[in-house]
């Protein structure tokens, strides 16, 4: 069912455009926005507007909210390249690859860990909803390494509550441009949506909180292998906070990576992968620590950049 909203427009949007106005106060793209006042689902003190105009501090907007898709359901169909590294009744550890999503969203056509694991004949958890049943984490689709997934009800309930209250050590290896100063630090600041509604997140004051410690692991001319272990679970939490330091990952183009570095360096994606996964196991409480080795195009490009040193 479409959701009908009324509000004031707020005073920090004072003179904004109209669909980036929309953008801001409801978290979608500045593109929806602009397809719901050509539609005529938008009205400015009860008259259809223009996605140009501007919009003026207490004037009165009646939004009609098209309903949210639902997600798809996983397709289960085998992932090639995606390794499982160790698996018991509880709990199931992959190597995931590049190009692979945790599960599926609305817009994702690739492939996912939960497809591949249930398309390989592995039994998943089914608490949470249908399209993320047995994930209690995720990575972006274009970070590699370490994951794990449920496969029983009270892993499930036990390993979301260890992720949750932090009791998980997540560690990281990226490569980022340039030379973090210090060397070795944490970066406390919160991460939300980007301003501009195209699918970034950012800094943003009044942000979820978000702590990331790194430690440099060696220093190149041009670039740093960095090790990094996250206090808490934003999206995209080490790449915005890599980009506010003015050290993106490198081939991060979304955020701000150089283009030229990333080709010469042969990285199609942010040089980023989740080297080691540690937890109590949920069923016998022993601590258990999972490793992941780089992939072969992260490899190929820390030699190279070694070789440039």
């Amino acid at each position: 069912m479409s959701e009908q909203r009324s509000l004031p427009v707020p005073d920090g949007l004072e003179g904004e455009r109209l669909d980036a106005a929309l953008s801001r106060l409801f978290g979608f793209s500045r593109t929806r926005a602009a397809e719901l006042i050509v539609a005529g689902e938008v009205l400015v003190d009860g008259r259809q507007p223009a996605k140009s105009d501007r919009v003026h501090a207490g004037a009165w907007l009646d939004v009609t909210l098209p309903p949210p898709a639902s997600a798809p359901a996983p397709v289960a169909e085998p992932v090639p390249g995606m390794r499982v590294v160790y698996e018991d009744d509880d709990i199931v550890v992959v190597d995931k690859p590049i190009g692979v999503a945790a599960h599926p969203t609305v817009g994702w056509t690739g492939p996912t860990v939960l497809g591949g694991l249930l398309g390989s004949g592995h039994t998943i958890a089914t608490s949470g909803a249908a399209e993320r049943q047995g994930i209690v984490h995720r990575l972006d689709a274009n970070t590699t390494g370490a994951m794990v997934v449920a496969k029983s009800e009270h892993a499930y309930s036990r390993l979301k509550r260890a992720f949750k209250e932090r009791t998980v050590d997540k560690r990281y290896h990226a490569l980022v441009q340039g030379h973090p100063d210090p060397f070795r630090g944490t970066v406390d600041a919160p991460i939300d949506r980007h301003p501009s509604g195209d699918g970034r997140f950012a800094v943003v004051a009044g942000g979820k909180p978000s702590v990331t410690h790194y430690d440099t692991i060696e220093a190149f001319r041009a670039a740093s292998l960095l090790d990094i272990r996250l206090e808490t679970g934003r999206t995209h939490q080490i790449r915005v906070h890599m980009a506010a330091l003015r050290h993106p990952c490198v081939g991060d183009l979304m955020y701000g990576a150089d283009p030229t570095m990333a080709a010469r360096l042969g990285v199609g994606r942010q040089w980023l992968h989740a080297v080691s996964l540690g937890f109590e196991h949920p069923g016998t409480g022993e601590w258990m620590t999972f490793d992941t080795g780089y992939p072969e195009d992260l490899r190929k490009a820390l030699d190279i950049v070694g070789a440039e040193s």
